[in-house]
Parts: C-alpha cells; sequence; structure tokens
C-alpha cells in the first residue's frame, strides 16, 4: 500500500472554485437521545435522488434541481418530512422518533425478516433471472468504451490554503471543486482519459479491449500510480456474489448470500425512464464485514437492476480506505435487455477515517455506447496481445477528442488540465515530486541515471561484516527497451570490494525478444531458496539481514556470468534460455564446500568450476502489468504461477566440475474464498540426476532472520536439511478479520488472521553422499518435515507477526522448536 502514501504526500501539492449545484444538504439522523440513527434514508421529497446515512448516521445530498423538503425514514421510526429553507444547508441535524404504531410503519422493525420480506421474494427473482440479462444473451457483441479516471486531493480549506508548502504555486486552488457524493472540497491532481474498442465472445468467454486513444496529465509518467489506477480498478459485476477491490472480497448486495449478510427494505416503487422499478434498500447486518449499504432500482417484469448505489460501510476491515461509492446504471435494449451504460467508482483514501482528515479520491467514470451484437470474429481475434504499445495512441488531436468523448469535459476539467501541464514546470512542485518519486521507487534520480536502491545501502553478515553497496540503473523513461544497471559494495571485516554489472535489451518490441547478459562477484547465502534464478543481481535477504537469529557465517563467495534470450509469444507466457558459468568457494573458515575428487577419497577440492544452460517457461495468468519497458512492474492484484526450469551442468567445457541434470517446478495458486478471506497454496518439487558437492546441492531454505520471508521453514537453520531431490507443500490463509471482527472487544482493532503449514520431503543419493568432504553431515527430511504457525496481520495498519512451531525432528540439536517472526508493509 505504499501507492496510498505516494498520493497522500502528493497532496501536499493541490487545491481551486467552487461549484454549487442548486440543492445540498449535509447532516446527521439522531434519535430523540441524540444518538445517532445508522443506514436512515434520506431523500429530496417527490424524487427519485436519495441516499443512505452511513453506520454514524451522516449523509450528504444534492441535486442540480430545486428541492424544498427532505424525507428521512429509518427502521422503527415514524417518517419526517423536513423543510428545506436554503438551497444550501450543511450540517443539518434531523431528528426522528419512534414509531407509536407499528402497523403505520411500511418496513420491518429492527433486523429485517428473513421471512414474509417482499424485498426477499424479489431479490430471489433478480437470482433467477441474473443469467438472462445483458451481454450474457448474446454469443458476440461489440461496443464503444469511454473512461475517465481522476485523482484529487480533497477536504481542502483556508487554512491549507496558507500553507508555505504552496508559495508560489497559488494558482492551483483556482481549480477547487466540491464532490456531488460527500461535499467535500477537492482539487484534481491526475486525469487521464482514455477510449477503447471493446468486443467479447461469450461462447469462447473472451474479452479484448483495444485502445483507441489516451489522453493524461498530473503525473503520467509515474509508475507507481499508473499501478495503483490498474490495481484500483478491477473489473467486477454487480450480480456476482462477491466484488473484490483492493484485493478483499465484498459481499454483493444482490449476493445469493445476501441474505444471511444484508437486511432488505422494499421503500418504494415508480417510473425510471419508460419502466416501472421497485427500490430496495439494503444495510448489513453487522459491522466490521466487508459489506456495503446502498440502494438499487429493479424493472418488475424483467428483475433487472436499473440503476443502483452503494457505498463500502466505514467500518470495513480494509485499511487506508475512508470511503467507497458506486454508482451503475443500465438502459433497455430492444425493450428487455438491461446493458450497463455508466459506472461510477471512487474511494477517498486518507491515513484514518475521520469525518475531518484530508485524503485523496480516486474516481472513475466508464461509459459504454455504440452496441452491436452477433458479428462474428474468429477465435484468432481474441488472442491477447503481448504487450505491444501504438504511440499513435497518445497523440491524438484536441479536435478528435471533442468529437469522440461520450460526454463533454466541463470548462473546469478543461482547465484543470492546463493547470496540472503548468504545475510540472513550477521548480518547487518538480522538487517535491523528485522526493515523493524517491521514497516510492527507492531511486534518486539523476538526469538520465536513477541512483540506488537506497533501500539496499546498508547490511551486515558474519564475513563482511558492516557491508556498504552503491548502484543505480539508465532511466530514460517507462518505456525503456534497453537498461543497464550495476552496483558495488564493501565489507569492512572481509576488507573486499564486491561487484554487479548487468545489461538487458529488448529487440522486438511485440513478442518481448529480450537478450541479457551480465556478471557478480559477490558473497552470497545459497541454499536460500529452491528455485533458481538467471538474475544477475540477485541477492537474497538472508545474505545481508541486519540482524539476524544464531550464526549466519555460512556464506559462499560466488563469481557468476550469465547470457539469456527471452520471448513471449502469448501473454503471460515466457520461454527463456541461457547459459551461465560459475565458481563457488567458502568466504568463511567455519564453513566448507570441499568434495573427493577421486573414488579412494584421498584428494579433495574446495572450489566449484561450473558452466550451465537451461531452459525455463514461466506462466502467470492473469497477471497485469505496467508499462512496456525491458523491465516491467506487476500490479499487486494475486495471480497465479507456473514456473518450469531445466538445467544441463557440462563437465570439462571451460574447465567445469560436474556432469549433471536438473528439473525444477513452482507453483503457486492464490484463491479468494468470498468473505473467507484468501489461501496460498505453494508447491516446489526438483530432482538432479548426476553426482554433485555442496555447492550444487538444492538445500532446504531456512530463515535465520527475524522477518517472515516466503518460500522459507521458520524454524529450520542454514543447511540444516540438504537434498538432491525433494518436494515441499505450504499453504496459508489470511482470514482478513473474519473472526475477529466477531469478537466484540476486537473488532476496533481490524487485526486479521493467519493461519498456515508446510512440509517437506527430500532425500539424498548414495554417491552424492560419498562425495562430501565438507564435514558437515548431510540430513535429509526422509520423514516428511513440517511445521505450521499462526499471526496476526494488520497491527498499526503496517506490521504482522507470526508464531511458528517445528512439528517434529524436535531433537535434532541447537534446533528451533519455535520462534516468532514480523514484518512491515502497508496493505490495504
Amino acid at each position: 500500500m505504499k501507492k496510498s502514501i505516494i498520493f497522500s504526500l502528493l497532496c501536499l501539492l493541490v487545491q481551486a472554485s467552487f461549484l454549487f449545484a442548486q440543492t445540498k444538504v449535509s447532516g446527521i439522523v439522531v434519535d430523540k437521545t441524540n444518538q445517532p440513527i445508522p443506514f436512515a434514508n434520506v431523500a429530496f421529497k417527490d424524487s427519485n435522488v436519495g441516499t443512505v446515512a452511513n453506520e454514524d448516521g451522516r449523509f450528504y445530498l444534492e441535486s442540480p434541481t430545486t428541492y424544498t423538503a427532505l424525507i428521512v425514514t429509518s427502521v422503527g421510526f415514524s417518517d419526517r418530512e423536513v423543510t428545506l429553507e436554503k438551497a444550501v444547508n450543511y450540517n443539518f441535524r434531523v431528528q426522528l422518533n419512534e414509531a407509536e404504531n407499528l402497523k403505520e410503519v411500511v418496513i420491518f422493525t429492527g433486523k429485517t425478516s428473513k421471512k414474509d420480506n417482499p424485498a426477499l421474494d424479489i431479490l430471489r427473482k433478480i437470482w433467477e433471472r441474473k443469467r438472462k440479462n445483458g451481454l450474457s444473451q448474446f454469443d458476440q457483441y461489440e461496443m464503444k468504451k469511454y473512461e475517465k479516471v481522476e485523482f484529487d486531493m480533497n477536504t481542502i480549506d483556508s487554512a491549507f490554503m496558507k500553507n508555505k508548502l504552496f508559495k508560489g504555486m497559488e494558482f492551483i486552488f483556482d481549480h477547487v471543486d466540491t464532490s456531488k457524493v460527500t461535499g467535500k472540497t477537492y482539487l484534481p491532481i491526475f486525469i487521464n482519459e482514455s477510449l477503447y474498442d471493446v468486443y467479447g465472445n461469450n461462447k469462447l468467454k473472451k474479452i479484448k479491449e483495444k485502445l483507441t486513444a489516451n489522453k493524461s496529465s498530473g503525473f503520467s509518467g509515474n509508475q507507481q500510480i499508473m499501478s495503483f489506477v490498474k490495481d484500483l480498478y478491477s473489473e467486477y459485476d454487480i450480480y456476482d456474489n462477491h466484488l473484490t477491490f483492493f484485493d478483499k472480497s465484498f459481499t454483493s448486495p444482490l449476493s445469493k448470500t445476501g441474505i444471511d449478510v444484508y437486511n432488505y427494505v422494499l421503500k418504494d416503487s415508480a417510473y425510471i425512464g419508460k419502466k416501472w422499478c421497485y427500490n430496495i434498500v439494503f444495510y448489513p447486518r453487522r459491522k466490521n464485514e466487508l459489506t456495503f449499504k446502498g440502494d438499487f432500482w429493479v424493472n418488475d417484469t424483467t428483475f433487472a437492476i436499473k440503476k443502483i448505489n452503494m457505498a463500502a460501510t466505514k467500518s470495513a476491515n480494509i485499511n487506508w480506505v475512508k470511503d467507497i461509492y458506486i454508482e451503475q446504471e443500465f438502459d433497455v435494449e430492444n425493450d428487455s435487455i438491461f446493458l450497463l451504460t455508466r459506472d461510477y467508482m471512487m474511494s477517498d483514501f486518507a491515513l484514518n477515517k475521520k469525518e475531518e482528515s484530508k485524503g485523496v479520491y480516486g474516481k472513475r467514470t466508464t461509459l459504454y455506447d455504440n452496441h452491436l451484437f452477433n458479428k462474428l470474429k474468429p477465435a484468432s481475434f481474441y488472442k491477447d496481445e503481448v504487450s505491444y504499445i501504438d504511440n499513435e495512441v497518445y497523440n491524438k488531436s484536441e479536435e478528435y477528442w471533442r468529437e469522440n468523448r461520450f460526454e463533454n469535459l466541463t470548462k473546469d476539467e478543461l482547465g484543470v488540465y492546463k493547470m496540472l501541464d503548468t504545475l510540472q514546470t513550477v521548480k518547487k512542485f518538480k522538487q517535491i515530486y523528485n522526493l515523493v518519486q524517491v521514497l516510492a521507487s527507492g531511486y534518486i534520480p539523476i538526469g538520465h541515471f536513477d541512483f540506488g536502491p537506497i533501500f539496499s545501502t546498508f547490511g551486515y553478515n558474519e564475513v563482511e561484516g558492516v557491508r556498504l553497496r552503491a548502484g543505480g540503473r539508465t532511466y530514460f523513461g517507462p518505456n525503456d527497451s534497453w537498461r543497464l544497471q550495476g552496483y558495488t559494495a564493501y565489507g569492512f571485516n572481509d576488507d573486499k570490494f564486491k561487484y554487479g554489472l548487468s545489461g538487458k535489451w529488448m529487440v522486438e518490441k511485440k513478442n518481448r525478444i529480450i537478450l541479457s547478459g551480465g556478471n557478480r562477484r559477490d558473497i552470497e547465502q545459497i541454499g536460500a531458496s529452491l528455485t533458481t534464478t538467471n538474475d544477475v543481481l540477485g541477492r537474497s535477504f538472508a545474505s545481508s539481514a541486519v540482524f539476524s537469529s544464531g550464526s549466519n557465517g555460512k556464506l559462499t563467495n560466488i563469481n557468476l556470468t550469465n547470457v539469456g534470450v527471452e520471448i513471449e509469444p502469448i501473454k503471460n507466457l515466457t520461454f527463456q534460455s541461457g547459459f551461465s558459468y560459475r565458481t563457488l568457494e567458502s568466504a568463511s573458515d567455519t564453513f566448507s564446500l570441499d568434495y573427493y575428487t577421486d573414488a579412494a577419497h584421498t584428494t579433495t577440492k574446495s572450489d566449484v568450476k561450473q558452466s550451465e544452460v537451461n531452459f525455463q517457461v514461466e506462466y502467470t495468468p492473469n497477471r497485469q502489468t505496467i508499462g512496456y519497458a525491458v523491465e516491467r512492474e506487476n500490479v499487486d492484484s494475486p495471480f497465479s504461477r507456473f514456473y518450469l526450469n531445466y538445467s544441463h551442468g557440462f563437465k570439462g567445457l571451460l574447465n567445469s566440475d560436474f556432469q549433471y541434470e536438473k528439473i525444477q517446478l513452482y507453483y503457486k495458486q492464490p484463491i479468494i474464498i468470498g468473505p473467507l478471506g484468501r489461501t496460498n497454496i505453494i508447491m516446489e518439487v526438483g530432482k538432479t540426476f548426476g553426482t554433485i558437492p555442496l555447492g550444487l546441492m538444492s538445500v532446504i531454505p531456512g530463515n535465520q532472520s527475524y522477518f517472515i520471508i516466503e518460500n522459507t521453514f521458520s524454524n529450520l537453520n542454514f543447511y540444516e536439511f540438504v537434498t538432491d531431490q525433494y518436494a515441499t507443500l505450504e499453504w496459508n490463509h489470511n482470514f482478513g478479520g473474519r473472526l475477529f471482527a466477531r469478537i466484540p472487544f476486537m473488532r476496533k482493532l481490524n487485526w486479521r488472521e493467519i493461519i498456515g503449514v508446510k512440509g517437506v520431503y527430500g532425500t539424498i543419493s548414495d554417491e552424492n553422499r560419498a562425495i562430501n568432504a565438507s564435514g558437515l553431515v548431510y540430513n535429509a527430511p526422509e520423514q516428511v518435515y513440517w511445521e505450521y504457525s499462526a499471526g496476526i496481520g494488520n497491527i498499526f495498519k503496517v506490521f504482522r507477526i507470526d508464531f511458528a512451531w517445528r512439528g517434529n525432528y524436535l531433537n535434532t540439536p541447537d534446533t528451533n522448536r519455535f520462534t516468532v517472526k514480523g514484518s512491515f508493509g502497508f496493505y490495504f
């Protein structure tokens, strides 16, 4: 969630002129004891314009039409009509009285009934017909799509405008506007418009979007912001049982499990356009769950949704997000088919959920038009493009945009484009922006060179002692087709300089054909992971942890040279091949990689020289990436990963010592289980055919740091288990606070429960045992080793702590039967 902090920092940059609708009302609904009434329904009299108050009883409502009265209703209270004496009414206080005769109250008292409730009868008919409405009725479809994404600094006040930070940038405050959802002031800091041609095939279950035009202002070149935008606006269908936002699964108000999660009230009926519709209000039965409150209008014959408004409850266990608000509108096609025509989503990102706290709005407006149906296209048409950019889509004229936008920008929106472009020429703004970019990326830009990553500058291990590192990379823009990067490091104990240098060049963009090569001389904790990598500059956390438990002196001097080529012929399917040459030698007198070189065991050798060729296949379905550069960033949304590696070691080539074959498989599958949270299943298997020494063995990765490291065993020390064939299986599950939300005194903590178990099985051949002269006794987990853990996440929103127990091998010398490890991070 570093990106959320980025926006909060960027918020130090902006504000503007107020536009008022004809009628505005904000306030709170209370009972006769002045206690807030949650989820009260508030509407302008004689209109379909309304809202549902939040759990604190607060509401905001506006309309471009002039209204003179409000109607306020709530479960178990008498309806009240409130006169509006002015067009703008802030901090209104509406008091409701308990109904004296409940028979006069149309809605149910307390929690709504699960029986004899007309709203539920309508809901069941929605379930029956939900697959008979919309685009699913057609084998193929086409449409035009317009999308506008905007980020705004909100809660702008006079004190904020007078801050010395904005000296020389006061002109930005000429563009302050007022949110029609919350009534708060805001100032745009980023705008992006896109036009797409959309094609769908329901038989193939394929959707293809072709970007035809794109226009940005604000921070359009920032990778972190673009990543945040993509991660924020994942697609969703309100008819689905669960809707995923920020990697969290919310129960949809149209879900078949909604009866157990929401209260439903049939409130009204009226014509929407030319269709008679029912109005149903919904709100959650319990606090701290991932739910919404709001209302929807549904047609009385097709039982298709005509319009829906919903807002996430403030008590939902989600960090950094104060509000999520969604509007969708559907129009009728051929007198019966309801198609989505407008989708609006707004999120309010803030450090806390207090009403007065400043934050950043993230808003997306999507419009759909020009639908065509059943125009057959071949299956090959829907093949995903790998990652190919057509620069012409970014160079459309102003005249083109005026002719092709689905709705015209207001005068103020057009002015914001100019303001944001001007802002980026202001020296002070660029200084602030550069500081934020350094914190987000970890690199300090100096012309076309980035110095860093700064977070790797300092480290410590037993061999090097204090370790200092400096490095950098070339950077000309987010779509660079080539990159050089390198580093140098110095250890104060061993008094040695180390270095690494690598380069990548994307010679063909459409299929992402990339050539790479590099060399590294450094100290490494080999055996910190099972699955091998060709990343020349890669370095494990185990080699440079500032603090560790037990000795971490089993380090190796490594000299690695690698050349490789990769291609991505199909989106998210990558093939790689490379040749590497490495020398391995112990970096410490207390650790040995020695092996016997003769059958009589009279001659030993302490270093390994090895040339190796490898072939790799990686498949990552549903992975989303940012940019088109030789190096891309992944969007944070979860995706599966399948990785296969085959390696062949040569004996005699460049004086190499061993001939062998190695095959390895890695598979990770994240599964979102509705409101129960997210499960991860991780499997690794591998086998080496041939005789090899300790330096080339598959060491089961231990974790002697105080931090949580994925794919390691928390209670194992380095080199505790050594194998030449292995199989590991891990299951972990994050309940997302589901259980703690049921415990009254723990609800407000918003902690999240994590449990897991992992195990490994492995063996060593007699031949590999026979050449071992290292002095290390080979132990393999021929009886499955396993450990289990329980943890608490989201402590103070940034900390996680795990408690891990060893399941067996309890009598191993210097064993860890129980460990406590933690991690820091910014999570939704």
